[in-house]
């Protein structure tokens, strides 16, 4: 699943039609019965940027289009006219560049409302405290594993990166958030913004025990294990010798 730096990494490519006007298509039918090419075509881009998941295109005008790859899903930035196959969910063209959104779903358009989102993980610099202070909130029952990927709370972390960075700051995805510290927290989320913020700008991504199940601990050679977590039923992933916290019930 795209995560916040692939979010980013778009919403940089995306820079070079900023300040154009942009001609939009909808090939794909799901994306032109959503009827967004009407009132976008021909109107100048003011702003790209990525918000957690989500990358916000800002329309002269005060038209914003949110994207959400959900599982899929990708942008694709290149020289206009260059071939393709398939029909993409959006183009959007200026004289020298088209950028192209594939397995995309989630379009929607609006009139400059906030998301209801957490701080950005990828923010320079990262709130952590505001995002401490939005864990202490929710119930101290629930799984830190659990509520790293809630974007209500913390905006950008999804299942690769809240894997790794649980594994690089030392505490299980099994620990109950009323168990962990104001501190562990911290060294939780500041990793998650440094192996995100790595990946963004070198492109080399650190995948210690993410899809690692069975395979050695990196640090300790225990079997890394895998199991699904939340509502969702997410796969996390974790040393049970290197990472402290309660273990979960067996199955």
């Amino acid at each position: 699943m795209p995560e916040g730096d692939s979010l980013h990494r778009a919403a940089r490519a995306l820079q070079v039609f900023v300040g154009e006007r942009v001609a939009v298509e909808t090939p794909h039918p799901q994306a032109a019965s959503k009827q967004l090419a009407g009132p976008l075509d021909g109107r100048r881009l003011e702003t790209a940027q990525a918000v957690g998941k989500n990358l916000l295109l800002g329309f002269e005008g005060g038209l914003v289009l949110r994207s959400h790859l959900r599982m899929r899903g990708r942008w694709q930035v290149r020289p206009r006219g260059s071939p393709h196959r398939g029909r993409p969910w959006l183009v959007l063209s200026s004289p020298t560049h088209e950028a192209l959104l594939w397995n995309g779903p989630v379009l929607e358009l609006t009139r400059g409302a906030l998301l209801q989102l957490g701080p950005d993980i990828l923010a320079d610099p990262p709130d952590l405290a505001a995002m401490v202070a939005n864990l202490r909130r929710v119930d101290r029952e629930r799984e830190l594993g659990d509520a790293l990927l809630d974007q209500r709370l913390v905006a950008g972390i999804g299942n690769v990166w809240r894997a790794e960075a649980l594994w690089h700051a030392r505490v299980s995805p099994w620990c109950r958030l009323g168990d962990v510290s104001d501190e562990e927290l911290e060294h939780v989320l500041a990793e998650a913004a440094r192996l995100m913020r790595g990946a963004l700008d070198d492109g080399r991504p650190e995948r210690a025990v993410y899809r690692r199940a069975g395979r050695p601990c990196l640090h300790c050679g225990t079997p890394i294990r895998s199991r699904g977590q939340g509502d969702d039923n997410r796969t996390a992933y974790w040393c049970p010798v290197c990472q402290t916290g309660k273990e979960p019930a067996p199955p």
